[in-house]
């Protein structure tokens, strides 16, 4: 009885190898799905980050441009508003001409300022500069 229990191990040891070889293959072929739908799906999520990245710099690009187009109206409407206020613009002008002068006044590194004049045509030279050569 002893023979026949250690023969019936033997052949149940050979099928359970047996077994485990047969299903190798299918093993490998699994796996291999396994590993072609996981890419597949790394690739989808890479590609919907990339969609979702690039509408959301499209609306922000959108926004700013609405902000810029928002700030020059607002710039606009108060060039207007001081224009108006200073007789037109040409009043306007002059006083952008003299907040220059203001703003420039007592900096030691501008010497040289252009006048208008009626003609329009610069005044070139009013005489000589210090320290310029002759």
């Amino acid at each position: 009885m002893e023979g026949i229990l250690a023969g019936v191990g033997v052949l149940v040891v050979f099928g359970v190898i047996a077994g485990g070889l047969a299903g190798c293959p299918s093993y490998n072929v699994y796996t291999q799905r396994m590993e072609g739908e996981a890419q597949l799906a790394k690739a989808e999520s890479t590609r919907r980050t990339r969609v979702l990245e690039a509408q959301a710099e499209k609306d922000s690009a959108g926004l700013r441009a609405d902000a810029e187009v928002i700030r020059a109206q607002g710039v606009a409407n108060a060039n207007k508003i001081i224009a108006e206020s200073l007789g037109g613009p040409e009043g306007y002008l002059r006083w952008r001409y003299i907040e220059m002068l203001q703003e420039t006044s007592g900096h030691g590194e501008r010497s040289v300022i252009y006048l208008p004049t009626e003609a329009g045509m610069p005044i070139l030279e009013a005489g000589k500069r210090p320290g310029a050569a002759r």
